[in-house]
């Protein structure tokens, strides 16, 4: 066990708001599971408890400068359709929103005793890193604090397809070169994500580990099959957003050749897109309406409601983009595992997720070879049909990679550093 006491800053602890912040309360559940003792400030802008943990919500400050700016500055673009982010992200690389609700948190840090706390942790999501600049305006925090960086930043700095400058890049950068000194520990989900930026902050090569995101159970009991849904068959699940750069026609074209080729699977079969499509949305519906097979429910669907279904279709996909690398551990991951269902892996060879799984997994392909996603589905059929009540992922390693047990033996890493 760890007796390390944590003061976790975290953006959002509501998991129906993104798959984000489900693992950051993954992560904040399993460090009490190993023993630690756990504080958390959150901004979440709700009240939201979670078991065994003191969570107390930031207050956004009100009637502050930046405050008074941001809402001038939302009454002018709501009024003349005026978009001035353009004008001011260049000259101070945020918001005046962005700066109020850092000045927010600062407020409550303010009002903690440091000393209460072996280390501080940071949490966040998307592109925000609020706490993270919080924090890193704090000198006196800078020696207990953990850095989790969950994602490439700024965009300037992520792979192909997903790289573009924003406005104010060069001070995100900034902060974040900041950042990789200043931070005593960098934590990255993912092993090629810490190499990644490792070869554009070269800091975070000396102070980077690799926690990788974390699995939690939810009380699913009394939990009843969605009307939809029909458990009988061979059902696979594509659960989550499809972002511009996941596009899904060679699923699409994969699925529906499968079914050419395997006749008598259309009567028992069923592709899954739940989560929003809308760049996609054309696309999917025309399979959507040549294919019976096909399920699209193109809005978010509570927690507990998708990892019901994972839990229960035949097969999970993650679908990366088309790319010569994708050093992100898809935040599905963990509930994939938990799920015990083999995974369709869409993406690149170059990959931590096909790194995690071994180079020899059997159900990969990239997202547009739609001959190879047609016989990996046609073979995992094959073996559903031949054996349905024992048709699992079995993969305890992967188990041991996302559980508390592996967390507990990177913290005792950090604390001997």
């Amino acid at each position: 066990m760890v007796s390390k006491r944590f003061l976790v800053i975290s953006e959002s602890i509501d998991v129906n708001d993104s798959s984000a912040s489900k693992g950051r309360v993954a992560i904040i559940n399993n460090l009490v599971k190993i023993g630690c003792e756990v504080k958390v400030l959150h901004y979440t802008r709700k009240t939201i408890h979670l078991p065994q943990i003191e969570c107390v919500e930031i207050k956004e400050k009100t009637l502050t400068f930046f405050y008074v700016l941001s809402r001038i500055q939302r009454v002018i673009q709501r009024s003349f359709k005026l978009n001035l982010a353009k004008y001011i992200e260049p000259l101070f690389g945020f918001s005046f929103t962005f700066f109020n609700d850092i000045n927010s948190i600062k407020t409550a840090l303010n009002k903690i005793d440091i000393r209460d706390y072996d280390y501080i942790l940071t949490l966040s999501k998307g592109a925000s890193f609020r706490p993270h600049f919080a924090v890193n305006k704090m000198p006196k925090l800078h020696s207990k604090w953990l850095a989790y960086v969950h994602d490439p930043y700024p965009f300037s700095k992520y792979p192909i397809p997903y790289d573009w400058n924003e406005p104010g890049y060069k001070i995100k950068e900034a902060f974040f070169k900041d950042l990789s000194g200043n931070a005593k520990h960098a934590i990255f989900p993912s092993v090629l994500l810490k190499d990644w930026m490792g070869e554009v902050f070269n800091n975070f090569n000396k102070t980077g580990t690799v926690i990788p995101h974390q699995n939690f159970e939810i009380d699913l009991s009394g939990f009843s099959a969605p009307a939809f849904f029909n458990e009988k068959k061979f059902n696979i699940l594509h659960a989550g957003s499809l972002m511009k750069p996941r596009n899904p026609e060679g699923l699409l074209k994969g699925f529906q050749r499968f079914l050419e080729e395997e006749p008598e699977a259309i009567e028992d079969t069923v592709l899954y897109l739940i989560g929003n499509a809308s760049y996609h949305k054309k696309l999917v519906d025309t399979y959507n309406d040549e294919l019976k097979n096909l399920y699209f429910h193109s809005k978010s669907m509570p927690f507990n409601e998708v990892y019901w279904l994972q839990k229960h279709v035949s097969v999970n996909i993650i679908l990366e983009a088309k790319a010569e690398i994708s050093p992100f551990l898809p935040g599905k991951f963990p509930h994939c595992v938990a799920a015990n269902k083999p995974i369709l892996h869409l993406g690149p060879r170059n990959s931590e997720l096909l790194r995690i799984m071994g180079s020899d997994y059997p159900y990969h392909s990239t997202i547009d070879d739609a001959s190879k996603i047609a016989e990996i589905i046609g073979a995992l059929y094959k073996l559903w049909k031949a054996n349905k009540n024992d048709f699992r992922l079995n993969r305890t390693d992967l188990e041991h990679y996302i559980s508390s047990a592996f967390l507990e033996e990177q913290i005792h890493k950090l604390e001997n550093e």
